[in-house]
């Protein structure tokens, strides 16, 4: 049996931009897939600016799979669709950072992507050097299409890459997209931004797809098809993982495609924020209902993703049910905000949630002195008494305390 060790230099940074909290931005893969074009790119960083967005911290407008021709050039380089992007994508990225964002784009780590366009696999160094020509600020790097490049490891490959885009001197962010594969959380944190710990994301907050793990450690990883509540589940083994410099990612939202409830989507967003994956948009930002826009822009869950401790919410069996109720909590830093409580009901019932103070791990300390309580998604104060009871937790359902010193 091989194994592959990673040897790293001392002092040697390997990750590009190594964020100190999760990216924000948008995708778009999940709304649109293959039909990406300028237009849609410029329309949505339009409506970043004119739906709050991007006052509210998203920056990143990411290009996923569909934007090349489907052969490189005769010089061997990538070349963009040039009936989806007639103006190329030098010359889009100069309109988005006009418009004070930044442009991502995509590529794959194998000899081709996951709709047969050309990978990376072998062209490392020269796809950085025109993505950094390019203007671009932020590199999605997937794991189809491998055949003969999976030959070698994900690290391997995934590594390469690295170095590639190192020696374009740009601050590109690095994004790994190889589905939790090989347990990324292990290792990944030493050559990129962020990581996928799991197979993706479908439109749904309970269904998974039948072939979907529902927790971290399977080989059979999935994918596609893993559900709200499942990426939640395997976060769980993960969030301990969670650091400044590259983050576990959850992998693009889901909401503002009209599949979940008002209440789901925000469990969606709680969990998102609260486990520090990075906010990634997976919907139509241009045309996405304001109940959705709200969720997405709230400022109280926006700062709990954002705390500059870069500590996710831990799962707390004793206070759990399993398949009923799951309650998480962790510290904050940021302002006067020092402890946060997530308490979801995944039951088949309206029900009554009792958080005793004493019984969440590391919360003793922040209430030994003069403290409040609000609960985010009603934006109303909670008595901070010994035991909290949160009444009338509809199904889908979580409710975010935040304890702030006075």
């Amino acid at each position: 049996m091989w194994q592959l060790t990673l040897v790293l230099c001392a002092g040697m940074a390997l990750a590009v931009v190594n964020p100190k909290t999760p990216q924000m931005g948008w995708s778009s893969w999940n709304a649109f897939q293959y039909d990406v074009n300028q237009s849609l790119v410029e329309n949505t960083a339009t409506a970043f600016n004119d739906r709050g967005f991007s006052k509210a911290g998203y920056n990143y407008i990411l290009i996923d799979a569909g934007w090349q021709s489907l052969t490189r050039a005769a010089d061997g380089y990538q070349q963009a669709d040039p009936a989806k992007f007639p103006d190329g994508i030098a010359a889009l990225a100069d309109t988005v950072h006009k418009m004070g964002l930044k442009l991502g784009i995509y590529s794959d780590a194998g000899i081709y992507d996951c709709g047969f366009y050309p990978g990376s696999f072998g062209y490392e160094e020269m796809d950085a050097a025109q993505f950094a020509s390019w203007g671009i600020d932020y590199l999605k790097y997937d794991n189809c299409g491998g055949f003969a490049g999976n030959t070698q490891a994900p690290a391997e490959r995934f590594l390469a890459m690295d170095y590639a885009l190192q020696k374009t001197e740009r601050d590109i962010l690095y994004a790994l997209c190889e589905w939790g594969h090989q347990f990324p959380w292990f290792w990944a944190d030493q050559i990129s931004d962020s990581y996928r710990m799991s197979g993706d994301i479908h439109a749904s907050f309970a269904g998974d797809d039948a072939s979907v793990c529902t927790t971290a450690y399977c080989l059979n990883t999935g994918y596609a098809g893993v559900s709200v509540l499942t990426m939640i589940r395997k976060m769980r083994e993960l969030s301990g993982f969670q650091k400044p410099g590259s983050w576990a990612d959850m992998d693009m939202m889901e909401i503002g495609n009209d599949v979940m409830t008002e209440v789901e989507e925000q469990t969606h967003f709680s969990f998102w924020a609260a486990l520090k994956s990075p906010l990634i948009i997976g919907a139509n930002v241009a045309t996405m209902n304001q109940s959705s826009v709200d969720i997405l822009t709230n400022a109280d869950m926006i700062a709990i993703s954002q705390d500059e401790l870069g500590t996710a919410v831990s799962y707390i069996p004793d206070l759990s049910v399993e398949d009923q109720i799951q309650v998480w909590g962790g510290p904050l830093s940021s302002g006067k905000q020092r402890f946060t409580v997530l308490a979801l009901n995944y039951g088949n019932a309206t029900t009554d949630i009792s958080i005793p103070i004493a019984s969440v791990p590391g919360l003793s300390s922040v209430t030994n002195k003069k403290y409040t309580v609000k609960e985010v998604w009603s934006n109303k104060a909670v008595s901070p008494n010994s035991t909290i009871k949160l009444t009338g937790v509809e199904v889908g359902q979580t409710k975010v305390l935040v304890f702030s010193e006075e």
